[in-house]
C-alpha cells in the first residue's frame, strides 16, 4: 500500500521527482500571467473552514487527493486538494482520542500525510513521513493521541519528499484543532466565537494554482481560508478566538491588526502559561498563534502582514491587506482577559543527558541545503536520541538568510536567539533562526520511540535537501 523510497540511484531518482513535479497538475499548463488580488472577487464574509470531529472518542474520515477545479479565492482555477476543496476539512478531536483516516491518493507520483506539530508515534501506521502513497493507492493512517496532548491549533499538509512544496504550494494544507483550550479561560469567555485565519498564498500559471517553478520571492496571492481579503465581524466589546495558522510553503507573515493588540494564549499548539498582548506577531512558515481579539468601538480596520526581509540571500515579503474586521452591532460589555493560564512546562533545570550543535547552511547559488554539512538521505541516521531524556541543542545558521527550524514528533523550549534570554511562555515546533545566527533549545524526548526528522519549515530549502533523522532510542 506504501513503499519506502529504494537507496539505489536515490540522486537520480531525487531528480528525476523534481521534474516530475509538473505532473502534479495533470497536463501542461499555459503559459504564465501576471495575477494580482485585486482580479478575484474580495470582501465576502470570512468563511470557516467545514470540520471533521471525533465522537466518543474516536475520529474517523476519509481523506482523498486529487487534482480538480475548485473556488479558490474565488475564480475557479485547478489546484491540489483534500475532499475537493482548497481550504478542506479541518480535524478536530480531544487528548487521548484516536484519530483513524482513510487516505486515498490519486495524485502523481506520490504523496503522504504529517500531522505537523502533534505529539505522536512517528512509525507507520501513525506519522511516518518517509512513507510514499503511491497514486491509485488507499493508506489507513491509525493515530493514538495521548491524554495529555497539548490542546490548541495545528495542521497536516503533504511531507513527500523531494516534491512537499509544490503539493503543498497547491494546496494540500488543512488545519486540526485539538480540543480542551478554552477550560483555562474564565467563564465568562469560555464560549465565545471562534474563527480559523489559515495563511494560505498561491501563485498562478493560467488557470491552475501553480505546482512547479516555484519561486519564494515571486509575487502571489495571500489568502485566509483560500478567500481574498474577507470580512469579519465583532461586535464592540465582543471577544473572540483566533487561531492564526501559517500553512503556506514557503513564506513568512508579520501580522498586524492595525489600532488593536493580539492577546496570544497559545503558541504551536501549546497552551502559554501567562498570557501577552502584542502588536505584531511573526508566523515564519509552519507556525501558529492562538489569540484573543475584542472589538473595537464601531467601525473598520485592517489584518495586515507587514514587509518583511529575511536576509540578503533571503527574501522579502512586501505588505499586504489580509482581512478586514468590521466592529459593528450592540455593545457588549467587555470582558478582563486571563493572566495566568495553563501551567507552566518548563525544561531549563532538567538534567541534560547531552548538548549538541546543528547547523544549517547552504551553497552561494541558493540551489543545495544542508543540515551538518549533509543534505537529507532517508537511509541515514543523522541524530540519536534517548527516550526520556533531555537534550540542549544549539542551531547554528552560517547562511545570509533566515531558516523556519522545525523538530517533529517533540515540542522544543527556545531558551535564547543569538545569546539573549527567551522567555516564550510555551513550548514551540517552530523557531526562526536569524541570519548568521544561533537559537539554543531544549528539548524533551517523552512517549514515543522511532525514526523522525527536523527540517527547515520553508519547504523549498527542504526539498533541497535541508532536512535530517532523528531516531529516538530506549
Amino acid at each position: 500500500m506504501a513503499s519506502r523510497p529504494k537507496p539505489t540511484c536515490r540522486a537520480a531518482a531525487a531528480a528525476a521527482l523534481l521534474a516530475l513535479a509538473t505532473a502534479l497538475s495533470g497536463c501542461s499548463a499555459p503559459s504564465p500571467r501576471p495575477s494580482a488580488q485585486s482580479e478575484a472577487v474580495t470582501g465576502a464574509r470570512l468563511q470557516d473552514p467545514p470540520e471533521l470531529v471525533s465522537r466518543h472518542g474516536l475520529l474517523r474520515a476519509r481523506i482523498v487527493v486529487q487534482r480538480r477545479k475548485v473556488d479558490v479565492a474565488g475564480r475557479k482555477m485547478w489546484a491540489l486538494t483534500y475532499n475537493d476543496r482548497y481550504m478542506p476539512p479541518t480535524l478536530r478531536f480531544r487528548p487521548g482520542d484516536t484519530v483513524r483516516l482513510d487516505f486515498v491518493n490519486r495524485v502523481r507520483p506520490y504523496t503522504n500525510l504529517h500531522v505537523h506539530g502533534l505529539h505522536v508515534s512517528p512509525n507507520a501506521p501513525a506519522d511516518d513521513v518517509l512513507i510514499h502513497i503511491h497514486a491509485g493507492r488507499t493508506y489507513h493512517y491509525r493515530y493514538r493521541f495521548p491524554k495529555a496532548l497539548k490542546p490548541g491549533t495545528y495542521w497536516y499538509h503533504s511531507h513527500a519528499h523531494p516534491i512537499s512544496a509544490p503539493q503543498v504550494a497547491g494546496g494540500l494544507a488543512g488545519i486540526i484543532v485539538v480540543e480542551g483550550q478554552r477550560k483555562y479561560l474564565p467563564p465568562a469567555l469560555r464560549h465565545v466565537t471562534e474563527h480559523t485565519i489559515a495563511l494560505k498564498d498561491f501563485q498562478v500559471r493560467g488557470d491552475a494554482v501553480k505546482t512547479e517553478g516555484l519561486k519564494i520571492g515571486a509575487p502571489t496571492n495571500r489568502t485566509v481560508n483560500g478567500q481574498l481579503k474577507p470580512t469579519i465581524h465583532i461586535r464592540p466589546g465582543e471577544t473572540q478566538l483566533w487561531r492564526l495558522a501559517n500553512i503556506s510553503a514557503n513564506i513568512y507573515y508579520k501580522l498586524r491588526l492595525r489600532g488593536q493588540r493580539f492577546r496570544v494564549i497559545g503558541r504551536d499548539g501549546f497552551p502559554v502559561d501567562r498570557t501577552f498582548t502584542s502588536d505584531t506577531l511573526l508566523l515564519e512558515a509552519g507556525s501558529r498563534f492562538d489569540v484573543l481579539v475584542t472589538g473595537g468601538r464601531a467601525g473598520r480596520t485592517v489584518l495586515e502582514t507587514l514587509p518583511y526581509d529575511t536576509g540578503p540571500a533571503g527574501n522579502q515579503f512586501p505588505r499586504a491587506n489580509l482581512a478586514t474586521l468590521i466592529s459593528s452591532g450592540k455593545p457588549v460589555a467587555p470582558v478582563a482577559p486571563p493572566s495566568a493560564f495553563a501551567p507552566p512546562e518548563d525544561l531549563s533545570d532538567l538534567p541534560l543527558a547531552r548538548r549538541r550543535t546543528v547547523v544549517f547552511s547552504e551553497n552561494k547559488a541558493g540551489t543545495k541545503y544542508y543540515i551538518n554539512g549533509k543534505q537529507f538521505d532517508p537511509h541515514r541516521v543523522d541524530l540519536r536520541s534517548k527516550l526520556n531524556t533531555t537534550e540542549e541543542w544549539t542551531v547554528v545558521n552560517t547562511s545570509d538568510e533566515q531558516h523556519s527550524f522545525h523538530v517533529h514528533t517533540n515540542h522544543f523550549q527556545l531558551m535564547s536567539i543569538n545569546g539573549v534570554p527567551h522567555h516564550g511562555h510555551s513550548l514551540q515546533d517552530i523557531a526562526n533562526v536569524p541570519a548568521k545566527g544561533r537559537l539554543v533549545i531544549r528539548i524533551r524526548f517523552t512517549n514515543y520511540t522511532g525514526k523522525t526528522v527536523l527540517h527547515c519549515h520553508i519547504l523549498n530549502h527542504e526539498d533541497m535537501g535541508m532536512m535530517a533523522i532523528l531516531d529516538i532510542v530506549k
